[in-house]
């Protein structure tokens, strides 16, 4: 598997949801070899890293390459092995920069991101809507899993004494950092600004946290306010979700999917921050936890990584690497079992 992210000592909490896919498929079974580098938006890197990877692929025996984004997949091209890439986001739909705009950079990754998709043998998206993005391909839709084992259920009062979070207020959580343009921090602010000053709500921001505490944010809280610019599948809602924390989210990624059929959570069709404030206001008035935790157990990673494996044994069953037209849907549980 070669990544363009993965936790460093410096950044200890990078891209656990690779880590967390990369342990699950190894618990199935697979033998994974992890190679990461930090391109850094510099050529020389991508070279370094190529020469490293076809070194280790002259090596060493492997069935197949998995990169994680499609500019992971530069310094694997060309490869005799069977190549899966996996698109989350940023490269297929651009980079938004600290002045809200789509940067040079990403729009590099997007032509990159074309390119890499015409020449892998499997394509793995966290979400379906970006399909229309990249070259007309049969693709997988696999979202980011979730390690239900991590997401306890926590009584709220005991998950605010736990953080040291106000016992009355009414919680609302940010969980993104303050600073990335595309997360949109000040949206959030002035949306929880605009609230009745008699709901006495909070925003509480969860960033640069351990990932084993997220939990005790989402059992704290009284809402997830989401209003992202745009997103793949973003994790913090499906992790919102699983504790029964109430969602108002603007429409980004396949956040319309999560919440579909979900009584309690809002999909806003407007990012006006005064039509988010009010659709908060009524999840918080109405002060309830969701049932939503069974909503969601097919994202259960241990479910992901059967889906994954199978993609695996697509890629390798097919010699020659031509791209016949695949039946098998990845987004289908009970095809599993019968393809």
């Amino acid at each position: 598997m070669v990544t363009c992210e993965w936790p460093t000592p410096d950044l200890p909490r990078q891209a656990p949801f690779v880590v967390r896919q990369v342990q699950f498929l190894r618990k199935a079974g697979v033998d994974v070899d992890v190679f990461f580098f930090r391109g850094s938006k510099n050529p020389l890197k991508y070279l370094r890293a190529w020469w490293n990877v076809h070194r280790k692929l002259r090596r060493e025996s492997y069935d197949l390459v998995h990169a994680q984004w499609g500019q992971s997949a530069v310094p694997v091209l060309p490869t005799h092995l069977p190549l899966v890439v996996t698109f989350r986001g940023g490269e297929v739909e651009g980079i938004v920069g600290d002045n809200g705009r789509y940067t040079l950079w990403g729009r590099t990754l997007q032509v990159i991101g074309w390119y890499v998709a015409r020449r892998a043998d499997q394509l793995v998206l966290v979400s379906a809507h970006m399909a229309r993005l990249l070259p007309q391909r049969p693709v997988h839709v696999i979202p980011s899993g979730l390690d239900f084992s991590k997401l306890a259920l926590v009584p709220k009062a005991e998950a605010r004494r736990q953080l040291a979070l106000p016992e009355r207020k009414r919680l609302v959580l940010f969980a993104g950092d303050p600073a990335e343009a595309r997360k949109r921090y000040a949206l959030a602010s002035d949306v929880v600004s605009r609230l009745d000053p008699a709901l006495d709500a909070q925003l509480v921001v969860a960033w640069n946290v351990p990932h084993e505490k997220m939990h005790l944010y989402m059992n704290a809280c009284d809402a997830l306010l989401f209003v992202s610019m745009y997103e793949g599948s973003p994790n913090v809602v499906k992790e919102a979700l699983a504790c029964n924390l109430p969602v108002v989210s603007v429409d980004v990624g396949d956040v319309a999917e999560r919440l579909e059929g979900i009584s309690g959570c809002i999909l806003s069709m407007s990012e006006d921050a005064v039509d988010l404030a009010r659709e908060l206001d009524r999840v918080l008035r109405a002060g309830r936890r969701l049932d939503s935790r069974i909503a969601i157990v097919e994202l259960d990673e241990n479910r992901l990584a059967q889906r994954m494996i199978r993609i695996y044994q697509i890629a390798i069953s097919r010699p020659g690497g031509d791209h016949e037209v695949i039946t098998y849907r990845a987004n289908d549980v009970s095809s599993d079992a019968h393809t």
